[in-house]
Formats: structure tokens, sequence, C-alpha cells
């Protein structure tokens, strides 16, 4: 397993749980940061996706290394 891939399973993992589950929400009504809540969507699912697309490519190398 490379870097790429590590980088990309780690994040995605992260950005998953933090999308969907309350555990974000939580972390910023205990910080008094409730009127930001709004805005995670907005930052949380295109993170998610450059993290899949990371660990997509990290995979697609790993696999094409492998066959080489």
């Amino acid at each position: 397993m490379n870097k790429l891939t590590k980088i990309g399973l780690t994040g995605s993992l992260v950005a998953a749980l933090c999308c969907f589950t309350p555990i974000l929400v939580w972390l910023f009504a205990a910080l008094g940061l409730s009127a930001m809540v709004g805005y995670l969507d907005l930052v949380l699912f295109p993170l998610l996706g450059v993290f899949t697309l990371l660990l997509l490519i990290g995979l697609v190398k790993s696999a094409s290394k492998d066959k080489a």
C-alpha cells in the first residue's frame, strides 16, 4: 500500500464519519460554534470526493506497479 492510498483511505474514512454521523455537530456545539454547522455540508462532501479520488488513484497506481 503506497502513501497516496493510505492518505486517501484515511481521509475518506474521516470525512465519511463526519458526513454521516453527528460527530462534528456535537463538537461544534460543545465549542460554541453551532452557527457554523450549516456550512459543514459545503466542505465535507467535496472533501469526501477528493479523498475518494486520491484513494482510487493510489489503488490504480499500485495495481499498475504490481503488473510491471
